[in-house]
């Protein structure tokens, strides 16, 4: 990555901290249990660094960076927030990320489909304008509950202009006609 793409990426990543979003409160949580919502879940905490290690291999967990004992215990959180509050999921995708996998596996209790629109953007700036476009077509309403993407901050970045902490939910209410807007951002804590 260049000088100029790390200083690009950085200066979008605090512009969209900046920008004042919906609150985390009841109405956010309301919407959720009447379903219909689109949710990108950050995955949880991880090992530290960032990006992944030169050389890692989607298939291989070993070879990425994968959640901390710490992250787990923050999915599991997030795992009985949405249980305590009975939000209907009516489908679970994820990056292929391990990270991303085994954040789904915890929340939800059930192995998450793949989905390589969902895969980390950091470092990965020639693949934006596709993955996003692509990213939009998985945002539509959902029968029967919510539709859960487990993914990376820079993917919800890219796709929302939202960078959102470790675990943290963007909640997108699909739009007639395509499109969607963003209802707001929810954490189990």
């Amino acid at each position: 990555m260049t000088r100029a793409r790390m200083v690009r990426w950085l200066l979008l990543a605090a512009l969209a901290a900046a920008v004042p979003l919906a609150q985390a409160d009841d109405a956010v949580w309301a919407l959720l249990q009447k379903g219909g919502q689109v949710v990108l879940v950050r995955h949880a905490l991880t090992d530290p660094g960032v990006g992944d290690p030169a050389g890692f291999q989607l298939g291989e967990c070993r070879t990425q960076r994968n959640l901390s004992e710490e992250g787990r215990a923050e999915a599991r959180r997030l795992a009985d927030v949405l249980r305590a509050r009975r939000v209907p999921v009516s489908g679970v995708l994820s990056s292929p990320w391990c990270r991303c996998l085994e954040t789904a596996q915890l929340v939800f209790g059930r192995a998450a489909q793949a989905n390589a629109a969902l895969g980390n953007l950091f470092g990965r700036h020639e693949r934006e304008a596709q993955q996003v476009a692509d990213l939009r077509k998985l945002v539509l309403p959902p029968q029967g509950g919510n539709l859960f993407l487990v993914t990376h901050g820079s993917t919800t970045l890219a796709l929302t202009g939202v960078s959102p902490a470790t675990a943290e939910m963007v909640v997108l209410t699909p739009q007639a006609g395509g499109g969607f807007r963003v209802a707001g951002r929810l954490r189990a804590s």
